[in-house]
């Protein structure tokens, strides 16, 4: 009976905390921070944002670091202080009598605000110490406790925080000045994905020029684009489709040129792709829009070609067909029509 009771109630919690539909909404409306990548103005408030995600992991390094000298002097200032007092800033719940209420205390002196009032009681003579108090004031202790630590938390751990995210911030700015960034390529996956609803890794060539004009900067080919495509010589597969990853080679390579990182930044982008895509399709290249073009090409000179050579032999066998007297008579001609030519009468 304890049993079930015990899975109602768990059932009723996370559904009343965890599932609620309100805590949904309000976890939907990170995907505002998507507008960010479409807007070109919000490009600095991207790179903050990038440098705070890339600094993470070694903000988390610091907070352990931090928590880890705030335990220690959590310790030291139960044993030392837990007599002192309650008065100025010390009271029930900022004291060093419990651990909580240390780690409180060294909260606010982490923070510099107040932490002369945490100090103040300390300093007091043996007179205003409690009955069953001894040596609960020991002034050289207290200030050099304090000292201590504001000079290891505030002064290098949380200045620790600013280096990180500085450092994390230049090199986003840097990556900011590069022609294409990470968003970029994002941005192209999800244009993909209104190209290809079903996820087949391929789109026709016929839509190729729609989806590279719908692409935001600097993928973006704006139209008319057929002859850039022509240059950019993408490989097709049979039905004339073409796989996503070349196509994406070949716009990328049109941004950035022939340069020496192409090769390293293909193989990133490679890996990126099989990360999403664990199952890459196999296929085989039969043509490219180059070749495609010329065979286009060819094939409409021989049409033409074919087509002057039916209307020459048409001409040909309608010139040596023999005419008809009645032919001739229409024609005007009545040498041979028996006909004297003063009596003809004509209507």
């Amino acid at each position: 009976m304890d049993l079930r009771l015990t899975r109602l109630l768990w059932a009723e919690l996370v559904k009343e905390i965890f599932l609620a539909p309100t805590l949904f909404r309000i976890v939907r409306l990170a995907r505002i921070g998507r507008i960010l990548r479409l807007v070109r103005a919000a490009r600095g408030i991207r790179t903050l944002l990038f440098a705070l995600m890339m600094s993470l992991p070694s903000l988390f390094n610091i907070g352990l670091l931090l928590f880890l000298v705030m335990f220690i002097y959590a310790i030291f200032g139960m044993s030392t202080f837990s007599k002192v007092k309650q008065e100025s800033k010390i009271d029930d719940i900022l004291n060093f009598q419990t651990f909580v209420g240390s780690m409180l205390c060294l909260f606010q002196i982490t923070t510099s605000a107040g932490w002369d009032a945490l100090l103040r009681p300390m300093l007091r003579t043996n007179d205003s110490c409690n009955p069953a108090s001894e040596n609960c004031y020991l002034q050289s202790i207290a200030i050099t406790y304090f000292v201590s630590y504001i000079i290891i938390s505030f002064l290098i751990v949380v200045n620790m925080y600013i280096a990180v995210i500085l450092e994390n911030f230049n090199t986003a700015t840097e990556e900011s000045e590069d022609p294409l960034s990470e968003d970029d390529f994002e941005i192209f996956y999800e244009v993909w994905e209104k190209f290809d609803p079903e996820a087949t890794q391929f789109i026709k060539y016929s839509a190729l020029s729609d989806f590279a004009d719908t692409l935001p900067e600097p993928l973006r080919v704006p139209k008319p684009n057929k002859f850039q495509f022509l240059v950019m010589d993408l490989p097709m597969v049979s039905e004339d489709r073409l796989h996503c990853m070349d196509i994406l080679f070949a716009f990328t390579t049109r941004v950035l040129g022939e340069s020496d990182g192409l090769d390293s930044m293909k193989a990133m982008m490679e890996e990126k792709f099989m990360e999403a895509n664990p199952v890459k399709k196999l296929y085989e290249p039969i043509v490219t829009t180059t070749k495609r073009k010329e065979e286009e090409k060819c094939a409409a000179v021989i049409q033409k070609a074919f087509r002057r050579y039916m209307m020459r032999t048409t001409k040909c066998a309608l010139e040596d067909r023999p005419h008809s007297p009645f032919q001739a008579l229409c024609n005007g001609d009545l040498s041979g029509s028996g006909v004297t030519e003063g009596k003809v009468h004509y209507d």
